[in-house]
């Protein structure tokens, strides 16, 4: 239905009501806005699409659409674009430094560009990793009615006769370099891996955030799973455009949405579907902006006693189009519900609880890509969090799909990822090893860097399941294997991690949570006298500013004191 607003209380006021505002109006009317469209409530679209991957070039099509829905709604849409870092293309050098750092650059960009212009309510696209939770920061920041919108995954490649994604890519370079795959098939491979328009396929950290963003509330029901190049994905960004003008008569905004409950609702997600360990990060994040207190450890003791449901790639076999195809992430939590697992009283952008909206769902008894939580693939761990002597603020590890869950090896160290990838591509690797990879964690990188290349590699040589991994840097969603991330404190912060030296015997158990530098604290105490702090390569720019207001990767690497320090919320201006 079409609203009809007053303005007298909204932040657009500023720019649109009264004689003094006359210099402002004129540009509207530049802009072609008649005095009734300047009249309405202005809703920021920001999307970010560009060129860069194909997890972003149909995001600017959808924002499009979505202004018909505002404009039905009693609306006046005004579109802006905002970065991305697409990591498929970033990683493996060092581009990859500027991931992490995108998702407060692209925060801060909706921000300053809502907060710039008076907006009142928010509707978001984003498609690749770090633009989901960057978007969703946002909203919780300036806490104005908002819907984000996931631009869709890609529809899997296919490669002699089974479907493939961009890892199988990045597993052929190691194949590859083990002489087990022929550059010619590798050159095949990576022509039919990404057959369009979308992001990642699997349930890397893009579709992981995504699942979290229905699970949290901040999405349309149904939406975030229906693949890129679906025309439905066009009813969508209508139907969410239309709806954030709902919001915004009825004044629910994120804060309302994104409760505690909300936050444990999106962690339980994570984990039925063996979701990113990224999200360990992103999660706490988020709700560092709407004040709520949530750390790594909190992620983790969620992740605990939540059954592993969706059997998907990496550790699994299908695709975000199976799992859309299967009946998305609401057929999940349907079941999850159904066993006491989910809060579901909690608001959603519907306007209705997540309960009312899960009662609309049917189970879907014929599909096999979601078991029912009465028997899930695994009772417990599709995320497992890890603490111990040798990181005492915690790290995190995906065992969705693994067989092994404990390890313990000699440590083999490198003090950046291009080191340990020339180790692997040079077979120095040794079986039974645990790598060890540090100085990229948030200061030491700067920009905690994921390892995909690396991890991908050791998977295509055959080593995926001979050694164990740990970093104070990340891991791509798409990563599998015994791989541990966020060890913190980090190496640059005089952590354990920067301690080990070669042969160092590291215990790690996924089971237990667990994970512990066998070596006696005096001789810990000897080495922590000569450690002496490193200075990075980046003296100047985004990534030396992002080294010196970063926090620790268990509270989500923040960069500034979230909504608990806030003296006002721009909504209310």
């Amino acid at each position: 239905m079409t609203h009809i607003f007053d303005k007298s209380h909204l932040p657009s006021r500023h720019v649109s009501v009264g004689p003094e505002r006359a210099p402002h109006r004129s540009y509207y009317y530049a802009m072609g806005l008649s005095e009734e469209e300047i009249a309405r409530p202005f809703v920021g679209i920001a999307s970010a699409g560009n060129d860069s991957a194909p997890c972003n070039t149909m995001l600017d099509h959808q924002a499009d659409i979505a202004r018909a829905g505002v404009e039905a709604g009693g609306g006046m849409p005004r579109r802006f674009n905002t970065i991305t870092v697409t990591d498929g293309i970033a990683m493996g050098h060092q581009g990859m430094k500027s991931s992490l750092v995108s998702r407060e650059v692209i925060a801060d960009s909706v921000e300053l560009s809502v907060r710039g212009h008076c907006y009142d309510a928010l509707v978001a696209f984003a498609g690749c990793d770090k633009s989901l939770p960057g978007m969703m920061m946002a909203m919780l920041r300036l806490n104005v009615p908002s819907i984000f919108v996931y631009g869709g995954s890609i529809l899997p490649g296919r490669f002699q006769d089974r479907d493939v994604t961009v890892v199988d890519v990045f597993e052929g370079v190691g194949r590859y370099a083990a002489g087990a795959c022929p550059l010619s098939e590798l050159t095949a491979l990576e022509k039919a891996a990404c057959p369009g328009h979308g992001a990642c396929g699997g349930q890397f950290t893009a579709n992981t955030m995504a699942c979290v963003a229905e699970a949290i509330g901040l999405s349309l029901p149904g939406s975030n799973m229906v693949p890129a190049p679906y025309t439905t994905r066009d009813q969508m960004a209508h139907a969410a455009g239309a709806q954030v003008m709902e919001l915004l008569a009825r004044k629910i905004r994120p804060r309302d949405i994104c409760t505690r409950e909300a936050f444990e609702n999106a962690a339980r997600v994570v984990a039925a579907t063996g979701g990113s360990t990224n999200a360990a990060l992103h999660l706490p994040a988020m709700a560092h902006e709407a004040g709520i207190e949530m750390d790594l450890f909190d992620v983790a003791e969620i992740f605990k006693t939540t059954p592993y449901m969706a059997d998907l790639k990496p550790g699994g076999q299908y695709v975000a189009k199976d799992m859309y195809e299967a009946g998305g992430v609401y057929m999940l939590m349907k079941s999850l519900l159904r066993e006491g697992l989910l809060h579901g009283n909690c608001m959603t952008v519907t306007g209705r609880t997540l309960g009312e909206n899960i009662d609309e769902v049917t189970w879907n008894p014929d599909q096999k890509v979601i078991y029912d939580a009465k028997a899930p693939i695994m009772p417990t761990g599709g995320v497992v969090g890890l603490r111990g002597s040798l990181a005492p603020d915690g790290a995190i590890v995906k065992v969705a799909g693994m067989d092994r869950l404990q390890f313990s090896g000699p440590a083999q160290v490198f003090d950046c990822e291009e080191d340990a990838f020339a180790a692997v591509e040079n077979r120095a690797i040794n079986e039974g090893s645990v790598i060890v990879i540090r100085y990229e964690g948030p200061k030491g990188g700067p920009g905690m860097r994921e390892m995909l290349s690396t991890t991908a590699a050791l998977y295509g040589q055959g080593m995926g399941e001979k050694v164990a991994l740990i970093t104070d840097g990340r891991f791509s969603g798409a990563t599998r294997g015994f791989c541990i991330g966020h060890v913190g404190p980090e190496a640059a912060e005089g952590g354990p991690i920067g301690l080990i030296e070669d042969g160092d015997i590291i215990n790690i158990d996924a089971e237990a949570g667990t994970i512990d530098l066998d070596v006696s604290a005096d001789i810990l105490a000897r080495r922590r006298k000569d450690w002496q702090p490193r200075m990075t390569d980046y003296g100047a720019g985004a990534l030396w500013r992002y080294a010196q207001n970063v926090g620790p990767a268990y509270k989500g690497a923040v960069t500034h004191p979230g909504a608990k320090n806030e003296r006002h919320v721009y909504a209310d201006i």
